[in-house]
């Protein structure tokens, strides 16, 4: 069939042509921004999820939901950086949305207050002068100039809600990858949202992240797991993957069998990146308009093949070799949440000299830790695509270090 008229869209955060099976979480964020609209309080949300379920497609809906309400939407992809630097990027994509709220030349003493605030927030990022405000706004005294993240972050977002009320308006604070924020980061995002819950003001901030996200939140503020709720956002489940399947072709007029439908949900799990992948290989390979079980077949072998140079690939790529022994271990022993002591065992080693390597794969996101001394991986099906990437475990020699007299 046409490969321009293809509806599946395989791509990191695109929106499919249809979006099922995320109602509850719609409804949820909805819920939310009405009842801060009214001056109410409401529990705010992470989604948490292994990698390819939909999570970053999910927060831009909320994105468009809150749009459509009249929210400013401030879109934020986590990444690790320093306190200094993290406060950059929200001095910057902060001062976009009161700019977007009120316009310079319209501030009430609201407006002008919370623009003081963020040049107060900026200002302090270095004492040394090596950041400068970009906006003649003079700071603030005594609100976002403690020295302290989580204080200043929170003078921040009271500032700016207060603003954004006034103009009949909120702000939406939507994050994703939030495992990757410092643990001072999030816990100034979690503080600064918990005095707007006080204070009934209409700013949140919403966030995305893989499953570990929930423990951290509560090892920064133990509040935070009344403060919001984690929705684990997981493959799509009977008529809903089914529906991600046959709905957008039956946009472009074209029609899955059932068999088709059967053998396509047993390939991909309902995991909605691969029903998009699946979809868009099908597609090439169909004719007249009706996909058949064969069509699937035949397109399985180019589906494989696109999700093990791209979509794994790209991640195991970044390992170094013992990184790497320590995956091909894990997925020796299976799909399913693994003991360390167990990896360590297939690897010939023991728990703590293999303790830091796994430290570094959580850090990379490429493992999560469902619960303590077990890890998981973050990816589905990435157990089989390591055993076909690396036939053979090839665990690397440990590195004796040389004693200083030996150096001299």
């Amino acid at each position: 069939m046409d490969s321009i008229s293809n509806p599946y869209t395989p791509n990191a955060g695109a929106t499919p042509e249809v979006v099922v099976g995320r109602d509850d979480q719609l409804e949820a964020f909805d819920v939310l921004l009405r009842r801060l609209e009214r001056g109410r309080t409401e529990q705010s949300m992470i989604l948490t999820g292994l990698r390819g379920v939909g999570k970053t497609v999910l927060l831009g809906r909320f994105g468009d939901l809150a749009r459509t309400a009249g929210w400013e939407v401030v879109e934020i992809e986590a990444v690790k950086h320093d306190d200094r630097r993290f406060r950059q990027a929200m001095f910057s994509q902060l001062k976009a949305a009161l700019l977007r709220l009120s316009p310079r030349a319209r501030w009430t003493e609201r407006g002008r207050r919370a623009a003081e605030v963020l040049s107060a927030f900026a200002v302090s990022v270095d004492l040394d002068g090596t950041f400068s405000v970009s906006w003649d706004v003079p700071p603030a005294e005594g609100a976002g100039d403690h020295g302290d993240l989580a204080m200043d972050l929170t003078d921040v977002f009271v500032a700016l809600g207060e603003a954004a009320q006034e103009q009949g308006r909120g702000v939406a604070l939507l994050i994703d990858e939030v495992q990757f924020l410092g643990r001072s980061q999030l816990e100034a995002l979690i503080q600064a949202v918990h005095k707007t819950v006080q204070r009934k003001l209409p700013i949140t901030f919403v966030g995305a992240g893989l499953p570990q996200i929930a423990e951290l939140a509560g090892d920064a503020k133990s509040y935070a797991e009344r403060l919001f709720t984690f929705p684990r956002i997981g493959s799509l489940e009977g008529e809903a993957a089914r529906r991600a399947l046959s709905a957008p072709a039956a946009v472009e007029g074209v029609v899955f069998d059932d068999d088709a439908i059967d053998l396509a949900m047993e390939i991909t799990q309902g995991y909605p990146y691969f029903i998009q992948e699946l979809g868009y290989q099908v597609w090439s390979i169909a004719q007249d308009g009706v996909v058949h079980r064969d069509d699937v077949e035949i397109a399985r072998e180019a589906y494989d093949a696109k999700l093990d140079s791209a979509f794994f690939r790209v991640r195991l790529d970044r390992a170094t070799p013992l990184q790497t022994a320590y995956l091909r271990a894990m997925a020796e022993l299976g799909p399913a949440p693994q003991k360390a002591a167990d990896v360590a065992r297939v690897m010939g080693r023991e728990s703590t000299q293999v303790g830091p390597t796994r430290a570094e794969l959580v850090d990379m996101g490429l493992l999560y830790t469902p619960e303590h001394g077990y890890a998981a991986f973050t990816v589905p099906d990435f157990d089989r695509f390591i055993l076909r990437a690396v036939p053979e475990l090839h665990v690397p020699e440990i590195q004796k270090r040389r004693r200083r007299d030996d150096e001299a």
